[in-house]
């Protein structure tokens, strides 16, 4: 009878942790899924892999925007919207599964995606935009305001081989022509008593009025929120005469006239490409 007593009083506390455990389990931290909007560009950006501190092998990625984040331009992987296959050229407009992880891994993101539909796909024109007749040299363009003012910086230097990869001018490399990006750096002073009045949308640079060392026209990209495309600031056959016509150390000069919403100039940068 002690015995029985004993088995039984052991099998009750066994019960018992096993109940604990499963009560503690259930009142852990738990992932949580919603369905919500995402909005994806149809120009790339680049990203860089956990613990590549030097940015040394930039990864092409998409650009997002999500319901409840920033009102910026995110990165995100290719392969990071489950069931979503991006083709060049489109923006998208989906619906998605996002489920933020209670226990996220140490070297990724807290949250995964999954598409649940396509809403919109639509087809981007090409990304030159018509500007006004009358803008026929640089002294056309109207500037807004207090402009220009130092607010954006760019790399100063880019070089380029015969096989038309890019570097910049200390010798890091950028992604191919296709994909590469002249990245617009904001350098505008905390202090500067501007500050908070340069951060509204009349003095954000959504355009640059291209100036071209091959052309006389002026022609005019759109920026997104990060800086224009290499390819659309320098043609495919201004690239291919910079790569095959030009002598190793001949270099030329491009100029971005930064412009706002309304194509009102806000600063003018300037750039050169020289040939390896």
């Amino acid at each position: 009878m002690k015995n029985k007593n004993f088995f039984r009083m052991l099998l009750m506390a066994f019960l018992a942790v096993v109940g604990l455990t499963a009560c503690s389990d259930d009142d852990g931290p738990k992932d949580s899924a919603k369905e919500i909007r995402m909005l994806v560009s149809a120009e790339t950006g680049v990203m860089y892999a956990w613990g590549d501190d030097m940015k040394e092998n930039p990864i092409e990625c998409l650009l997002v925007k999500t319901e409840g984040d920033s009102e910026e331009w995110q990165n995100l992987g290719f392969e990071q919207i489950k069931g979503f296959t991006y083709e060049r050229g489109h923006e998208y407009y989906l619906s998605v599964k996002r489920t933020i992880l209670a226990n996220p891994p140490a070297d990724a993101s807290d949250r995964t995606y999954e598409l649940i539909r396509v809403l919109e796909d639509r087809l981007v024109a090409d990304p030159e935009i018509p500007i006004d007749k009358e803008i026929k040299t640089e002294a056309d363009i109207e500037y807004y305001d207090l402009c220009p003012f130092e607010k954006y910086a760019i790399s100063k230097e880019f070089i380029v081989d015969k096989d038309g990869k890019i570097l910049y001018g200390d010798g890091s490399s950028l992604p191919s022509y296709e994909h590469a990006r002249i990245w617009l750096e904001k350098v505008l002073d905390m202090e500067d008593p501007n500050w908070v009045k340069f951060q509204t949308a009349p003095y954000q640079a959504y355009y640059s009025f291209v100036l071209s060392p091959f052309s006389d026209n002026i022609r005019l990209v759109r920026n997104e929120s990060s800086g224009p495309m290499f390819k659309n600031v320098v043609p495919e056959d201004e690239f291919t005469r910079i790569t095959q016509s030009m002598n190793s150390g001949e270099e030329v000069r491009y100029a971005l006239i930064l412009a706002n919403v309304y194509k009102k100039g806000l600063q003018k940068v300037e750039f050169t490409i020289k040939k390896q």
